[in-house]
This record gives C-alpha cells, structure tokens and sequence, in this order.
C-alpha cells in the first residue's frame, strides 16, 4: 500500500516573517511557537517524520497542524472551538457571586459558605456547585479565615527592640541579665485510655477523650547569661503576684550586683510593679515592644517546656504537672546553655 502524500506547504513572505517571529518569540505561547517551527519545516520540504523527531512531537502532530495549515493558513494553527456545555451564567450573575463572597455575610453567620451564597441570589436560580465552580476560577475561598494582627506602630517600636536586642548581645560585664514572663492556664488533663507506643509506619497514638483537673500557672525567670532558668506556680496572674516573685528574686541575688530584666507589656506588670521596681534602683527594666513578646527570650523556654512535657503530657493532678514542670527545670538547668541571639534589632527592609 502506497504512503500517503504529505501536504505542500508554501509560504509567502509576509506569512514566512509571521511565522519565524512566533518560533523565535521568548513571550508565544509555547503551543503556538510549536506549530509555527512545524510550518516552517514543512515549507523548507523536510518529512513529518523528520520535523516529528525535530520537534520531539507525534507524527500525527505534525501531520495535523502541516494538512490544518495547507487547508487555511494561518487561522487553521488556532484551536478549534473546544466542545462542552456554554455557560449558564453571564458575568452579571459572576460579578453578583463574586460581590456577595466579599461582603459581609447576614447574621448571624460569620463566614459565607457556597450553598449559603446560591441561597442569597436565589434570583438568578444558581446552584451551590455553580457557585463553587466560580469561585474557584477566581481562586477565592470566603469559608476559609486567617488571622491577623494589627500591629501598634509605636513611636519607639525599633528603639525598644534595638535596646532589647542590645543588651542580649552585649550585657553589662558583671550584671544579671533576666528574662522574665508568665506561662498561664496549663491543663492538667489526663487521658482516659492509655496510648499506644509507635510502630514501624505508624506514629504513637493518643486517646482524645480526657478528663481535666483544673489547670496550673508559673512564673519563670530565664538568666541570659548562662541559659539557667527558675520557675515557681502562681495562684493568680496580676501585680501582687508579679512583685512578689520579683522579692524572691531580689533576695536570692547578690545584692552587689546591678539587674537587667526584659520584660513585655502584661497586665500584671504594670502599675504595682513599676512602683516597686522604681522603688529598686539596682533593677533596670527593658520594655518588649507591643506585640513583640517574641523577643522575650524566656519564650524560648516555654516553647521547649511545651514541645517536651505539655504538648503530650499525661497529668492525674495539678501537683504532678507542676513536679513534671520543677522536674524539667532542674534537668534543663544542669546541662543549660545561654541562647545564641542573632538578631541585632535593626529594621527589616525588602529586598
């Protein structure tokens, strides 16, 4: 059986020019560029089989868009019409969906959901699904919420943090450096059922129903210099408290030398403490920014506190969280090593 004769392309000039400037443009459609470099080697006469292996594409590719070519021209290298339902909706009804997922939704509903949405334009008889497939177009999700902070732009945020950071790099020689916070509300919870231990390819498993036994607070005071930490459970979290904590420091201290405490801007450390401290003056305080308790250093604390004892602790009592608490101390406190800080407290800038 004889083979098939390939189609002659033949170029004019001003098609020839179009076509060699979508091959060779970095901005075609790769798709476009493609069909453009199979004309092109159709017309120098060159196979299909050639221009198929030249061009790493089918043969039937090459075949399709070379006959496509010869039968229309240029026209002939777009696609088709794809087939499939139209649309139902115009962009009157998209604009309407669109306005509706960003607005506020009717009380006393907090968020918007699409059934919710193809309810309030009942008008227009759209479905839930339509609704979904719109949004999802436009990559918008009005069920989905994220959080946010509206920072407090105080005057003297970067000095705060520059004097913070400051002191963490370069302490006075021969001053203690605290780093002082409260760790509130820690569940004493037990479970119901005993976990299981891991196994090859399965993670440990913990029951999720447990029993609570009222909850635990402390007060911690981490030593920047060398990384040794002090805490003690508080019965409430206000000034009173706060200042006393504060004496018990002050008596174990060698009264001889000079003490730097960070601190952020909690309830409990203001109005009380500030006319105690004010009343101390070998106590120098350094105020955390609104919103910056992360450059409290004894967060870091709290957060290896939590990743090792609380996160998948088990607690019959207050008393054993608070031992597991003491025990994790004095364990961290033997091997204890200062933080390495490495952010000077300059502002941030884009790149």
């Amino acid at each position: 059986m004889a083979r098939a004769q390939a189609m002659q392309v033949v170029l004019g000039e001003e098609v020839r020019a179009k076509l060699e400037r979508t091959a060779s443009s970095a901005r075609a459609e790769v798709r476009a560029a493609l069909r453009a470099r199979i004309v092109l080697a159709a017309a120098c006469g060159d196979s299909n089989v050639a221009i198929a292996r030249a061009q790493r594409v089918s043969v039937n590719t090459v075949r399709k868009w070379r006959r496509r070519f010869a039968a229309t021209g240029l026209p002939g290298l777009r696609d088709a019409p794809r087939p499939g339902r139209p649309r139902i909706h115009g962009p009157e009804v998209r604009v309407a969906v669109v306005a509706t997922a960003t607005s506020a939704p009717p009380h006393p509903a907090s968020t918007w959901s699409h059934r919710a949405i193809a309810s309030h334009l009942a008008r227009w008889v759209i479905s839930a699904s339509q609704v979904g497939r719109i949004l999802a177009d436009l990559d918008l999700k009005p069920h989905r919420v994220r959080g946010w902070l509206t920072r407090r732009d105080t005057p003297d945020f970067w000095d705060r943090a520059a004097d913070v950071c400051h002191l963490y790099l370069s302490p006075p020689p021969g001053t203690v450096v605290l780093s002082i916070d409260e760790k509130t509300a820690i569940a004493a919870r037990s479970r119901r059922h005993p976990g299981q231990a891991p196994a090859p390819g399965r993670p440990a498993r913990q029951e999720f129903e447990y029993r609570r036994h009222g909850t635990v607070s402390i007060a911690a005071a981490l030593d920047v210099n060398t990384g040794e930490v002090l805490t003690q459970p508080i019965t409430r979290n206000d000034s009173a408290t706060f200042v006393r904590f504060l004496k018990m420091l002050d008596r174990i201290i060698d009264p001889r030398r000079e003490i730097h405490v960070v601190l952020d801007n909690g309830s409990a450390h203001t109005a009380k403490t500030k006319a105690w401290l004010a009343a101390h003056p070998r106590w120098h305080v350094h105020w955390t920014p609104p919103h910056a308790s992360w450059l409290n250093q004894v967060e870091l604390y709290f957060s290896a506190l939590a990743r090792s004892v609380l996160r998948h602790g088990d607690f019959p009592s207050k008393g054993d969280l608070i031992d597991k608490i003491d025990t994790f101390a004095i364990r961290h406190n033997t091997t204890a090593k200062p933080y390495r800080w490495t952010y000077d407290g300059t502002p941030l800038k884009a790149a």
